[in-house]
């Protein structure tokens, strides 16, 4: 069973940065890729950002060119790198990884943009 776990998460203010981790418990050399979510109240769950096993890259479109995802294979640990922080940005935000044997969800971290 591979466990995934975020941390990084907190309060900050508009125009501000955080980096979010994501440490899954086996080795990230044998993901598919591995993603970030985030949902807030009434909405949907809405993808973030995602890195395949070879290094490709995606983006949601309302962070594009303001979140950066990357890899530390040797931490088994992905990255999320956000700037230019906005209120609406607002949200817990989630790991997935994606490995042979299946789908891994954390338990989620909180951010929260506000001044």
């Amino acid at each position: 069973q591979v466990q995934v776990v975020e941390s990084g998460g907190g309060l900050v203010q508009p125009g501000g940065s955080l980096r979010l981790s994501c440490t899954a418990s086996t080795s990230i050399f044998r993901m598919y890729a591995m993603a970030w979510y985030r949902r807030t109240p009434g909405k949907q769950r809405e993808l973030v950002a995602r890195i395949t096993s070879g290094g490709r890259t995606i983006y949601g479109d309302s962070v594009k060119g303001r979140f950066t995802v990357s890899r530390d294979n040797a931490a088994n640990t992905m990255y999320l790198q956000m700037n230019s922080l906005s209120p609406e940005d607002t949200a817990i935000y989630y790991c997935k990884g994606s490995f042979s044997s299946g789908d891994y969800w954390g338990q989620g971290t909180q951010v929260t943009v506000s001044s």
